[in-house]
């Protein structure tokens, strides 16, 4: 048996049991949305930034459990949306990187193939 925290609603429980999926979920299909360019990358992390910063300052100490939980999903979401032009950068470099081992290994066979 589970207790029921002081001041929350039904709502706002069923969000809590759920808002790191519902944030997942956001990130990815924005995220895509911003890879395929439907989005545009700068005012998306921007927004993100804004919706963070106003999350901080005033929505988590909101009154409402509802508003937290709903508040908590949107900066989650955004936050991890952020994180999408850092996971490119970081997969890209290591594709450069494995790319530049390869034509070493492939210089070096061919340099010290006997004809």
């Amino acid at each position: 048996m589970q207790a029921i925290a002081h001041g929350s609603s039904r709502s706002g429980r069923w969000l809590r049991e759920r808002r790191l999926r519902f944030a997942v979920w956001i990130a990815v299909i924005e995220g895509l949305l911003v890879v395929v360019h439907a989005i545009p990358r700068w005012p998306s992390l921007l927004l993100a930034g804004l919706i963070i910063a106003v999350y901080l300052a005033w929505i988590r100490n909101s009154s409402s459990y509802t508003t937290r939980q709903v508040g908590w999903i949107l900066a989650a979401s955004q936050a991890l949306l952020a994180l999408v032009p850092i996971v490119f950068i970081v997969v890209g470099t290591l594709a450069l990187i494995v790319v530049g081992l390869l034509a070493v290994v492939a210089l070096v066979v061919l340099f010290t193939e006997r004809s």
